[in-house]
């Protein structure tokens, strides 16, 4: 095996560059409750492979793996990595692949071998990957070839020419002068597991890389860390009662905190089965549901469901294994939950969760009140929520809306290298400040939250505040409408008036702003909340973690209105 120095400090979170440790009484008070382990993410999962060696753990169109057979080729995996590229532990591994075998492996390999994914999706573009490879100092990339129309080969050369990538690994294609993924797995084949190097990683320190947010100027970067990453997946399976026999179906990507800490992670440690849909096509969905018999899915986005209950094969479908149908992404429609619970037979439960760390979820035996209407509570008995005001530290009452904080376990300290980012995300105690509009509810004695917009999605008309999520979510009963995003558009006399991008049905009639907005008045909506100009777009833009970018769509008509000499009336 090649030689396996780590190229970062072997220290501990505090001598970590760029990253924020959690302060010292924090972290063992962590400790004292039994929330981290004093082991690292791989030695965690490798553990559970070999008590669970024989079940299956994951599943793909092309087949089935058991935990040994997944291990086992993660291992060959990482081992051939350090043998066939100059990559080593410490060193940081993008990621641009689908929801396939090859993904899975690739990943766990590269935290068997020290090194840390980072989890970017295969929609990003050079420019993307680019800035978050210099800011991270990443060398290394994992492509699939034949990801949509095989750009993803065209776009390592690129990165390699320019100099921002230096070992890149090829699935699923001719690997084009780079190394082959057969080739990784076959240089490893005759090495010893036991010699790979994760078993000396420092707990502490950074296991993976999510991202957050835009990558233009500073990247937001979430450093997670090997005992609170490992905590934040067992805290998810603990919650939703996962072990050996349980089925799990993960519909969108799995390079992604989603599916990694909400798919991927808590089945391994906890001895189930990953059943991995290559897309997201209700199709395939159902036939996987059937084929597989799944007792959860942890995400499943509003629009995916509302293309269920419009898919008529979903009505003679046997949906029956179904227990946990989780929502999430963004705020569900009422309507949408109910259609769900009668029409389909599935009962809706709501989840809330970034990629800096936590997540909330409804109870499973709550009443509707609770599962329609929020999202339920955190994980961890150690989660902490403060809902403050806006840009101030004083705490709302009860019901009251103001911006969602939370401190826990398994929520990161800080950005990587991002120290003046970092100074106004976070309380002076160390609250993360998510952006999030959000109210606290007491519900038949169970405290719980509802999410309700973002601070820098509301519209400020003049002296009244338009909350797009409400907009948008009445928009979406208009039945030529596929998806809306609503953002402001800047006036000279009140500051903000509203701006709708559509995506349209085929066939749909273009709605006119008179049309939508008698549509909107029909739906009860007050008069000035109503848009004051429609855009018809193919699709909504989406940022580097696949939600709606509506600072691209805030550009656009900031833009057309420029050119057009109108800032309003």
């Amino acid at each position: 095996m090649a030689k396996t120095t780590a190229r970062t400090c072997p220290g501990g979170a505090g001598d970590e560059p760029g990253l924020v440790p959690y302060p010292e009484r924090t972290e063992a008070r962590y400790r004292a409750a039994g929330l981290w382990s004093g082991r690292s993410l791989p030695v965690e999962l490798t553990s559970a492979a070999t008590a669970h060696a024989r079940r299956t753990a994951l599943i793909t169109p092309e087949g089935r793996r058991t935990y040994r057979e997944l291990f086992g080729e993660a291992e060959r995996f990482a081992a051939g990595l350090l043998g066939t590229t100059s990559l080593r532990p410490g060193d940081a591994v993008m990621f641009q692949m689908g929801n396939v075998a090859e993904t899975v492996v690739s990943y766990l390999g590269c935290l068997l071998a020290g090194m840390r994914p980072v989890c970017t999706l295969p929609q990003h573009g050079v420019r993307e990957i680019g800035v978050l490879a210099r800011h991270i100092g990443a060398r290394g990339l994992v492509v699939q070839a034949d990801f949509g129309r095989g750009r993803l080969l065209g776009n390592a050369k690129t990165l390699v020419a320019d100099g921002v990538i230096e070992d890149v690994v090829v699935a699923r294609g001719d690997a084009s002068g780079f190394v082959a993924y057969e080739d990784v797995l076959a240089s490893g084949a005759a090495d010893d597991p036991g010699a790979l190097p994760y078993r000396e990683l420092d707990p502490r320190q950074i296991a993976v890389f999510q991202l957050s947010g835009g990558t233009t100027g500073l990247p937001k970067v979430a450093p997670r860390l090997h005992e609170e990453y490992t905590y934040n997946a067992r805290a998810w399976a603990r919650t939703l009662g996962w072990g050996p026999g349980s089925v799990v179906l993960y519909p969108l990507p799995i390079m992604h905190n989603a599916g990694i800490a909400l798919a991927l992670q808590p089945v391994l440690l906890s001895g189930a089965t990953l059943v991995l849909a290559p897309s997201a096509d209700t199709g395939t969905l159902l036939g996987l549901i059937e084929a597989t018999r799944p007792e959860a899915i942890p995400l499943v986005p509003p629009a995916l469901a509302i293309r269920l209950l419009d898919d008529p094969r979903a009505r003679t479908a046997d949906l029956s294994s179904i227990k946990d149908f989780i929502v999430g992404g963004q705020k569900l429609a009422r309507e949408v939950a109910e259609r769900l619970r009668d029409e389909l037979g599935i009962t809706v439960r709501q989840k809330f969760g970034m990629a800096e760390g936590m997540f909330l979820l409804t109870p499973a035996h709550a009443d509707e009140r609770v599962r329609h209407h929020t999202v339920g509570q955190p994980l961890s008995p150690e989660d902490e929520i403060r809902i403050l005001r806006p840009g101030r530290d004083t705490q709302v009452p009860d019901g009251e809306i103001g911006e969602l904080c939370v401190r826990g376990p398994y929520t990161i300290r800080g950005y990587y290298r991002a120290q003046r980012h970092n100074a106004g995300a976070f309380t002076a105690d160390g609250f993360y400040r998510t952006g999030d509009l959000a109210r606290r509810h007491v519900i038949d004695g169970l405290t719980c939250y509802s999410i309700d917009g973002r601070i820098k999605d509301v519209i400020n008309r003049g002296v009244e505040k338009i909350h797009a999520d409400e907009v948008e979510e009445l928009i979406m009963r208009h039945p030529a409408v596929s998806t809306a995003a609503l953002v402001a558009m800047p006036d000279r006399v009140l500051g903000e008036r509203g701006c709708a991008y559509l995506v349209l049905e085929p066939g749909g009639q273009p709605p006119t702003v008179r049309s939508l907005g008698a549509f909107l008045l029909a739906q009860g909506l007050a008069t000035y909340k109503l848009p004051e100009r429609v855009e018809l777009v193919p699709d909504l833009p989406l940022s580097n973690v696949g939600k709606v970018s509506k600072k691209d769509l805030r550009e656009d008509i900031e833009a057309k209105l420029a050119r057009e000499g109108d800032t309003g009336s």
